[in-house]
């Protein structure tokens, strides 16, 4: 697998790529900044670009937009400390297919760059519980319009064509809760659940469990945040 690394920290650049090197068959290109990693993108597809949003000159979500609009099929997996609502739907609407915080262990990483180099997404509890809280606040914020932005690219289902037992569900899968958890508040199988939550990815054209939940979100803003009666 061919690696974008896009990070400024020297030293911690230099870590990762070994790290990320002593995966079989994984190769990496390492790039200081936003300008570099463009000029790498031009010349070689990749398979996967780590990305860090706190980058000088060019930054991170100018970079991560550039890097999608040269190679499309590209997912880029934003690394970093920062954990800004606004800069996270920046993100979004340029493209970028998962975002982790900086301190996440090298086997959680591995995993989330594996999975959205197989097509997932991967945008932990903190990303997704920041958009939810932005959204919540005002359906017109600037994170409701950006997410909402690039809607047709996270789902091309409507939540009205959800049964009240997905919807039910869906909302709970929001909340945070497990398949497990969910079973116990409504007083039904675990593979029960399992079935609704496969029936609810199909049906909002989505992936995974995630990018539901930032379809409900985006549903809510533009529907005022009705409540299912």
């Amino acid at each position: 697998m061919q690696i974008l690394l896009i990070e400024d920290d020297e030293l911690f650049r230099l870590g990762l790529t070994i790290r990320l090197q002593q995966e079989a068959d994984w190769q990496v290109a390492a790039a200081a900044d936003g300008e570099q990693a463009i000029e790498l993108a031009r010349q070689q597809c990749f398979d996967v670009a780590l990305l860090d949003i706190g980058l000088p000159g060019l930054g991170g979500v100018e970079t991560c937009r550039q890097l999608v609009q040269i190679q499309p099929a590209l997912p880029v997996l934003v690394l970093t400390s920062r954990a800004e609502p606004d800069a996270i739907a920046r993100l979004v609407a340029a493209g970028a297919r998962g975002y982790c915080r900086k301190g996440i262990s090298a086997e959680t990483l591995i995993l989330a760059m594996r999975s959205i180099a197989a097509g997932a997404s991967w945008w932990d509890d903190l990303a997704t519980s920041q958009i939810q809280a932005a959204m919540a606040q005002s359906g017109e914020s600037s994170v409701s319009k950006t997410v909402t932005s690039r809607g047709d690219r996270l789902a091309t289902g409507a939540i009205e064509e959800l049964t009240h037992r997905e919807q039910e569900i869906l909302h709970l899968i929001a909340q945070g809760q497990s398949n497990q958890d969910i079973a116990q508040t409504l007083h039904i199988a675990p593979g029960t659940v399992r079935v609704h939550v496969h029936a609810i990815l199909q049906k909002l054209g989505v992936r995974d469990r995630t990018q539901a939940v930032v379809h409900l979100l985006q549903h809510q803003a533009l529907m005022g945040d009705r409540a299912i009666s």
